[in-house]
């Protein structure tokens, strides 16, 4: 089953974590930046699953989606928050359970697992493949010695192979 994350783009653009994770930080349009972080990082996770990113007010004309970003929805709120703009995704989704609310508003993480819908905090989000890839990357550190190992083998050569 594909999962839809519904963000609120400024809640994560206005984080400490944004800045310290950008991927490019030449990009001068934030939202961009945003964009970006979420493709290049894998934030969603599998390709498959859906991305909406929500950002508060009208599109600006500076802003523009690049041709790597298509698969990533933008909606500008225009006239409501992005909060009521998300809720209301949540609330009109078929399977809220299938929905990842990604923001660090607290009345948006009340409504969304209410919904039961699941719910991300900015820092979560935007290290969680961080955190993964090092747990990978790291190598296993062997916890006993070279000549505990031999012992140990020799054990078990005398139970097994009789």
């Amino acid at each position: 089953m594909s999962l839809q994350y519904v963000i609120d783009g400024y809640n994560i653009i206005n984080s400490s974590h944004f800045i310290h994770s950008r991927v490019n930080k030449k990009i001068k349009d934030q939202r961009s930046a945003l964009l970006e972080l979420i493709k290049i990082k894998g934030l969603t996770g599998s390709a498959r699953n859906k991305v909406i990113l929500v950002f508060d007010g009208y599109a600006h004309s500076g802003f523009r989606l690049n041709e790597a970003s298509l698969d990533i929805k933008v909606i500008f709120s225009e006239e409501e928050t992005a909060d009521e703009r998300i809720m209301e995704i949540i609330q009109g989704a078929a399977n809220p359970s299938s929905i990842v609310a990604v923001s660090d508003d607290n009345q948006i993480r009340f409504f969304a697992r209410a919904q039961k819908a699941q719910v991300l905090g900015v820092e979560e989000f935007v290290t969680r493949n961080e955190k993964y890839k090092k747990a990978i990357d790291e190598p296993l550190k062997p916890e006993l010695k070279f000549s505990q190992i031999q012992h140990i083998n020799e054990e078990l050569k005398k139970i097994w192979l009789r």
